[in-house]
């Protein structure tokens, strides 16, 4: 496509987004190629925009996807406008179909506790456990978990440094739990041959090489199954389970959207809600007059 590869070295290296949103970029606007068919791209109007986000909704694809795409092809817009001679974004005031806010999910302490506390001394118990209790303990994303390298970690001080969205760099605490468990795991890693690529990688397989997301995501859902969590597990999960205990504990917004790596703490504010949740289930138990007598 014309252009495209022009506007995702921009984003690579003027920018600095990472891998993983240049591929989200380059997905959208190959989707908006396709919907515009044999239309120029200087030629596609503000009623065809609004054309395709009819279809992509009818299509069945959420809000939250269909403001993505958006979002990407607004950006490429701009980009076109600034650097090859276009002279209008027909994406320019366009949003999205509102859709219902869903709250995250979080597990209780006591089903987090019990998911994380993975036993047995195998290669495969040992990461795991790690991968497990390193989730809850420092509320990482999946991709900052998997591209964590050995050198990021810190024992002494008891921290870990994460590459988040953006390429943003941040420090947060490693519990000692999660610590405990690195520790052994590194004893189990050392037995490994690693693979030349990736020398450092934290997690790896019992090939060398570096875990993937997809088999995180996997490992994840069979120990939810073997310690009885009754649930969708998923990484996200811990990391909402994360950010809702401390938040609950601490009452601290602004430090758990530190840790959790949030540009704007607006987003860190639907955690809020949750701990409401939490706090309107005691009432109704514990206050005399909280609910009428039937």
């Amino acid at each position: 496509m014309l252009y495209l590869n022009d506007y995702i070295q921009h984003l690579t290296f003027e920018r600095g987004l990472s891998t993983l949103t240049c591929k989200n970029y380059t997905r959208d606007i190959q989707l908006l190629a396709s919907l515009a068919e044999s239309t120029p791209l200087e030629r596609v109007t503000n009623l065809q925009v609004r054309r395709f986000i009819a279809t992509l909704h009818g299509r069945g694809l959420g809000a939250k996807s269909i403001a993505r795409a958006l979002s990407a092809w607004r950006g490429f817009y701009d980009y076109l406008i600034q650097h090859k001679g276009f002279t209008q974004n027909p994406v320019t005031g366009l949003r999205a179909p509102k859709s219902a806010k869903m709250l995250p999910q979080a597990l209780s302490v006591d089903q987090a506790v019990k998911f994380v506390d993975i036993q047995g001394d195998g290669v495969l118990e040992q990461r795991d456990h790690a991968i497990a209790e390193l989730f809850y303990s420092s509320g990482l994303r999946l991709a900052e978990l998997v591209n964590l390298d050995i050198d990021m970690l810190d024992f002494s001080e008891g921290t870990v440094t994460v590459t988040g969205k953006g390429n943003k760099t941040r420090i947060v605490p490693l519990g000692s739990h999660a610590g405990d468990a690195i520790q052994h795991w590194l004893q189990q890693r050392a037995l490994i041959k690693i693979d030349n690529k990736t020398p450092k990688a934290l997690f790896i397989t019992q090939q060398g090489r570096r875990i993937t997301p997809r088999a995180v995501q996997y490992r994840m859902k069979t120990w939810a199954i073997k310690q009885g969590i009754n649930t969708d597990m998923h990484p996200h999960l811990l990391r909402h389970s994360f950010a809702t205990h401390v938040l609950q504990s601490s009452q601290d917004l602004r430090a758990v959207q530190e840790m959790l790596g949030h540009a704007n703490i607006s987003t860190t504010q639907v955690y809020t809600h949750l701990d409401f949740q939490h706090l309107a289930k005691i009432y109704d138990v514990a206050h005399p007059r909280a609910k009428k007598k039937t």
